[in-house]
């Protein structure tokens, strides 16, 4: 490989030349946009394998923040909750289009409202991306009764 190569790919950002597993955890932190939406319940097809997500959240997301409300200890108190970094392929592609572990992954390009992007935090939800004021508490609904909380979004 030349210098000139070497050069041009250490003059792009992290989630451009890195898999996942590459990540520090910096990195890897870094990489959430703050959106909520990955904390949204889905429910599956399991013919289609079709991802239908609802409006309804975990309990722990504070539905005004979009963020958790017990990050470090989220996954031992919701037995489901999703671990991003221990995900399968077939995992992350029930992750949102607009999910940029998702993104790079699939070796996609971060959107031009991404954090990491604009630099700003709060850019998820100035594009309108972030599941503040429609989400709703799984506290607030009837679990059994999640196909009535099927939303669709048109990714930004």
């Amino acid at each position: 490989m030349s210098t000139q190569k070497k050069t041009d790919m250490s003059a792009k950002p992290f989630w451009e030349r890195k898999t996942l597993k590459e990540l520090t955890d910096t990195e890897w932190e870094s990489l959430c946009d703050g959106c909520g939406r990955c904390c949204l319940h889905k429910l599956v097809n399991e013919e289609t394998a079709d991802v239908f997500y609802t409006r309804v959240a975990c309990t722990l997301l504070n539905t005004e923040t979009a963020r958790c409300g017990s990050y470090p200890d989220r996954l031992s108190k919701v037995k489901d909750c999703l671990d991003v970094q221990r995900m399968t392929d077939s995992e992350l592609a029930w992750m949102p289009k607009t999910c940029a572990y998702r993104l790079v992954h699939e070796r996609q390009p971060l959107p031009d409202w991404h954090p990491l992007v604009t630099g700003d935090a709060a850019s998820a939800r100035a594009a309108g991306v972030a599941v503040i004021g429609w989400a709703v508490s799984e506290e607030s609904v009837d679990m059994d009764n999640l196909e009535a909380e099927i939303i669709e979004w048109v990714d930004a």
